[in-house]
């Protein structure tokens, strides 16, 4: 019996912050799949290699985790003053589907890199050397990203010498502002206060601080839930029990935040909300074996993504810790000692962290002008991905 042949598709593989991801050109997709739907979606999971029952992604481009499992698809923008669209697909591991309710923050910092080298920013707009301010606009979100990259002889420059905790070597430093940062459609605060009383049948009830900034997440207190907020990986992704208990949370308060209206919901919305949780600044050893001392960080936070605890942390929930640190009151500043701040650097299981925010209180009410940090990224391999037809 005859089969079809494999299709070619040009797709580029890159690192972006902690996270891997496969990048599209739009216009470079099959014809029916430039347009958002099932057809799409069908060849992005075969291109990642789900659903895999073996949790491997052996026959796929995926990494079998949530910060290698993932699809970008960028376009010229039809935005005012935006150079590139960035739509962006977390792509499940073990079942059939793409969750496109967020942004990854990690990954942003190719975007850049790749708009520019693939020509979907105007030439004049590129310098023979120095610094181009990539105008992203974030589709998922609909929100506005500037990446800073560096440029040498009018093309990227990747190498460097910046290191970023999570990533095993040095590469040029690109800085990343979320502009903007909090949920356009409703309250940066969802429910109205900074911190609530999150009620979690048959589990408990936790003081919880639950934000639309840079993805929308839920920051509760390490030690009512029995962490230290030292933990790495293994503590908890091992521990099956610890995990449903993090996802029915997870589901609870994504009720109160508004974004689902049932528990059962909470399946096909994996990607959002986050669930991080926070304590005071205390020493431990990054998963590299590097020494963290308390007096390095302003605080520690866990976050998970996609059922598991992140081996760094997602570009998106700095966003959100940066936002929540600099608002007194909330969960995560007063982690971090409390007080007014435009800073944190915080502790994750694969080192630290430094970001940066703007922030303001308007009539009663907290606004994020911006929040910054630095990110690196760079091509993995280029070509094209082959899917079978099916």
């Amino acid at each position: 019996m005859a089969f079809a042949p494999q299709i070619k598709i040009p797709a580029t593989y890159m690192r972006g912050g902690t996270s891997k991801g496969v990048f599209f050109n739009l216009t470079d997709l099959p014809e029916h799949a430039q347009v958002a739907g099932e057809a799409r979606d069908k060849i992005l999971l075969r291109v990642i290699g789900s659903p895999d029952p073996y949790g491997k992604h052996t026959d796929g481009m995926g990494g079998a985790t949530s910060s290698t499992s993932k699809t970008v698809i960028l376009s010229k923008s039809d935005q005012p003053d935006h150079d590139v669209n960035y739509l962006f697909g977390q792509v499940a591991i073990d079942n059939a589907f793409i969750d496109w309710s967020g942004n990854c923050g990690n990954l942003t910092a190719a975007v850049g890199s790749f708009a520019i080298s693939s020509g979907l920013v105007s030439a004049e707009r590129i310098p023979e050397n120095g610094v181009c301010e990539v105008r992203i606009w974030q589709a998922n979100i609909k929100k506005t990203i500037i990446a800073h990259v560096p440029i040498t002889n009018g093309e990227v420059q990747e190498t460097g010498d910046f290191e970023l905790d999570g990533v095993t070597f040095p590469a040029a430093e690109v800085q990343i502002d979320f502009v903007d940062p909090a949920d356009a459609e409703g309250s940066m605060f969802p429910t109205g206060i900074l911190v609530d009383d999150l009620e979690v049948p048959n589990i408990g009830t936790f003081k919880a601080t639950m934000i639309n900034a840079g993805i929308p997440t839920i920051f509760l207190n390490a030690d009512e839930i029995g962490y230290s907020g030292c933990e790495l990986q293994e503590a908890i992704n091992n521990d099956a029990d610890a995990l449903q208990k993090f996802e029915t949370i997870r589901a609870y308060g994504a009720i109160k935040m508004g974004l689902i209206e049932s528990v059962a919901e909470a399946v096909s919305r994996q990607h959002t909300p986050k669930i991080a949780f926070v304590a005071p600044p205390k020493a431990y050893a990054s998963s590299s074996g590097k020494s963290i001392g308390e007096n390095d960080i302003d605080l520690n936070v866990r976050a998970l993504s996609m059922g598991k605890l992140h081996h760094a942390m997602m570009g998106t929930a700095a966003v959100a810790i940066a936002t929540a640190a600099v608002i007194p009151g909330t969960l995560v500043n007063l982690a971090a000692g409390g007080g007014e701040r435009e800073f944190v650097t915080f502790g994750h299981p694969s080192g630290t962290l430094k970001v940066g925010a703007e922030a303001s209180q308007q009539e009663g009410v907290w606004q994020v002008n911006k929040v910054s940090m630095s990110r690196s990224a760079r091509v993995l391999m280029e070509g094209n991905v082959r899917v079978p037809v099916e």
